[in-house]
């Protein structure tokens, strides 16, 4: 469904014919304002040059004023001259951009006269919004507490009226959305209206709501009604309509009874005789209405500055200039844009204030009040008193020790505490049991410490020294507190004693936490016992079954040497084993293994595992046969053990090693004084799968070759790869193998491992 324009001219003929409306309404509400013949002339007059030079009203009167005195006309024919002037008179110096927005500047203003908002609603409507198609239009000013009270209305029912008299800060409605931000609202078809908000009268039309804005300074609201939709808002007619806006609120003549002008002087004057120290200061807003700064308008004599300064220095001045540490984040300018826009008033005690004195930063501790004053501020501070600062200290102080005070008048019997010991005792003041004096103690002490507490109350009342115990206190909510007393007699000019005055501490975190501290140690102890005597378990298990030296295996054709070189930490006895048997079919097994872990589980795992294999050799399977079913045993039969192996079975009579791996590292084989590793069969580590396969493979072996079999603690190297470690190895490995036992020993003294992990070696050489 398409948008409705309003009835009336459009177009071109349209803003012209609004213009003209403009021009004659001002001149209209110029005269209504005048008193008398003269009086009427200058302000018109005034308002001409206003227009022409875009400048504020103070500086068109000022600027009438000086060519008056340099002419040496009267002021009146100066005036009628300056109204009857055609356009484009040298008087007009101004662009045909709009004025820009300066910060107010109170004191220069002249003073206008109230005017019946009621009859500028009306003519405003009939001259020049009604031929536009809008039907009502209201007026409202901002009140000290920010709301808005409704000076003028034109097209609304009386009870409509009626309902719109006062609008609360905390009105959410267009209003008071406009008076806080400064921002207009168009709203040019009723699906562009925001439906929660309350709206003015019962139309659906387009709407527009305005900032009332004279000289900088943000005195109201506009709202403009229509019946129908529009289908837009022309950049033209938003410009014609702001203008509008602006005169109407310099018509109503509210800016020099509502700020600092010589006919307000009364609310400066109420501040001063109720607040000592007083800052008043208007919002000052960039083009899009958002608050930027504000402006100092008044200062009482007594208003303290942290930095020092007076009066003379700060009136007129910007308070982000006066104190530019308060607009960091989260400080008092943004408080005070809160306050200006949600009405809502801040306060604070003993509040840091940071200012610039020459070149230091000081902080002075200050009570901090800001309230909502028209379109602006008014702030009170004082600084905080040193005894309030201190007794806060203290009060800290007590709070974080958990202790509280007490004090006892030994004639009265009348008992003092402080505020914390109330908290201690989990007793509300005013309560009958409460204060409870130190007689009256007993009731509230486990039995067991009666005694403790009667030989302090003799220490203080009968021997006049000051003394100290510890209790348990039965508190009121049925907890049980650790109560650490400190106490000290008071007496008189003669040595009489008239009151004995204290503190009680809570003492039960710290004793909770020395009772578990001692329990921890106990239980710390008997853990490292009982580990000392698993590790030595283990270490003896170790050796029995894996001796550090033995004896070669004897076969024809065949030498090996086998070596095992132990962790140097005994804490980190691992499950490195090995094993090389003649088995009865004349076969030689030939196997190296590694578990995870160290320590008791490490070496039984190992046990397991290598006995297993042991006995499962005896059954003439091939290496993976063998590995397969030492996986199920891993798997099956142990607790969770995990780990590598390379199995070999070597057969004298053909020379071939028949051999297997499970995720192991692979064999070295030396031919003719080079060594390299063997290319790996396929196979994945022990006990983590029940259907792991594992691929055989055979190397047939020459005279004079060399095997290696080991595990990584061989070569393993903190921060290198098991590949560079395994090169280096090689590279070892690479000479010819004369005596194979000083072959062994060659090969542990130049491999550098730095694991402290276990090493097992076997060396093997075919003569």
């Amino acid at each position: 469904m398409g948008t409705q324009r309003p009835t009336g001219p459009a177009g071109d003929d349209q803003v012209a014919r609004l213009t003209a409306l403009i021009v004659r309404q001002q001149g209209e509400l110029e005269a209504v304002r005048a008193q008398a013949a003269t009086e009427a002339l200058v302000d018109l007059a005034i308002g001409v040059l206003t227009e022409r030079l875009r400048c504020s009203p103070g500086e068109a009167a000022r600027q009438l004023t000086h060519l008056a005195a340099r002419s040496g006309m009267p002021l009146a024919e100066l005036a009628a001259d300056v109204v009857g002037q055609p356009a484009g008179d040298a008087l007009v110096r101004g662009s045909a951009q709009p004025p820009r927005h300066q910060p107010a500047q109170l004191a220069d203003a002249p003073a206008p006269r109230a005017v019946d908002g009621s009859r500028i609603a009306a003519a405003t409507l009939e001259e020049a919004l009604a031929p536009l198609g809008a039907v009502a239009v209201a007026l409202w000013m901002t009140e000290p507490d920010g709301a808005l009270e409704l000076v003028g209305e034109a097209g609304l029912s009386a009870l409509e009226a009626s309902r719109w008299q006062r609008l609360p800060p905390q009105m959410d409605c267009p209003a008071q959305r406009v008076v806080q931000d400064g921002c207009p609202r168009w709203w040019p078809a009723a699906q562009h209206l925001p439906r929660p908000l309350p709206l003015v009268g019962p139309w659906r039309g387009a709407r527009a709501v305005l900032p009332l804005t004279d000289a900088g300074a943000l005195l109201g609201a506009m709202e403009i009604c229509w019946p129908q939709p529009l289908e837009e808002f022309a950049p033209a007619l938003r410009h014609q309509l702001l203008t509008l806006a602006g005169i109407c609120a310099s018509s109503l003549g509210v800016q020099g009874e509502r700020t600092w002008g010589r006919h307000g002087s009364w609310l400066p004057a109420l501040l001063d005789s109720l607040l000592r120290s007083a800052l008043v200061a208007h919002a000052v807003r960039d083009q899009d209405g958002r608050i930027v700064d504000f402006q100092i308008d008044h200062v009482s004599d007594g208003f303290v500055d942290p930095a020092g300064r007076g009066p003379r220095d700060l009136v007129g001045r910007r308070l982000s200039h006066v104190h530019p540490l308060m607009t960091v984040p989260d400080g008092l300018f943004e408080h005070a844009v809160d306050v200006l826009r949600t009405g809502q008033p801040y306060q604070a005690d003993s509040l840091p204030v940071h200012v610039i004195v020459g070149d230091r930063i000081v902080a002075t501790e200050m009570d901090v009040r800001i309230g909502r004053l028209f379109d602006g501020i008014a702030l009170t501070w004082r600084r905080a008193d040193d005894s309030n600062g201190l007794t806060t200290i203290l009060q800290h102080a007590q709070r974080l020790g958990e202790l509280g005070g007490w004090q006892q008048d030994v004639l009265t019997g009348d008992v003092r505490w402080t505020d914390h010991t109330f908290t201690l005792f989990r007793l509300m003041p005013g309560a009958p049991e409460a204060p409870i004096s130190l007689q009256g103690l007993d009731a509230h002490v486990h039995a067991d410490d009666l005694d403790a507490v009667r030989r302090f109350r003799d220490v203080l009342f009968n021997q006049v020294r000051p003394a100290a115990t510890t209790f348990r206190l039965l508190r009121a909510d049925g907890a049980i507190r650790q109560i650490r007393a400190f106490a000290e007699p008071v007496t008189d000019a003669a040595g009489t004693l008239v009151a004995v005055r204290g503190t009680y501490q809570d003492l039960s975190t710290l004793y909770h936490t020395q009772v578990a501290l001692a329990a921890t140690r106990d239980q710390l102890a008997d853990t490292e016992q009982r580990a000392d005597d698993q590790q030595r378990l283990a270490i003896q298990l170790q050796r029995a079954i894996t001796p550090f030296s033995a004896d070669p295996v004897e076969t024809a054709g065949f030498d090996i040497a086998v070596r095992y070189r132990p962790a140097n930490q005994d804490h980190l006895v691992g499950g490195d084993w090995y094993d090389a048997v003649v088995l009865p079919s004349g076969e030689v097994l030939l196997t190296v293994g590694d578990i995870a872990g160290h320590g008791i589980r490490a070496v039984t795992g190992m046990v397991t595992l290598r006995n297993s294999l042991r006995g499962l050799a005896m059954t003439g399977a091939g290496p993976a046969q063998l590995l397969r079913w030492l996986n199920d045993v891993a798997y099956h039969l142990t607790d969770d053990v995990t780990g590598t192996a390379v199995c070999g079975l070597y057969d004298p009579a053909t020379r071939v090693l028949r051999w297997a791996c499970a995720g192991h590292l692979p064999p070295v084989l030396v031919r003719d004084g080079d060594a390299g590793t063997l290319p790996l069969p396929a196979g994945v580590l022990l006990g983590a799968d029940p259907h792991s396969a594992y691929e055989e493979t055979a190397t047939a072996l020459r005279p004079g070759d060399g095997i290696l079999l080991f595990t990584d603690g061989l070569i393993e190297r903190r921060g290198s790869a098991l590949d560079e470690a395994l090169d280096t190895l090689v590279l070892v490995a690479g000479r010819p193998i004369a005596d194979l036992q000083r072959y062994a020993d060659h090969l542990l003294r130049h491999t550098t491992p730095d694991t402290d992990d276990d090493t097992c070696l076997i060396a093997v050489h075919l003569r």
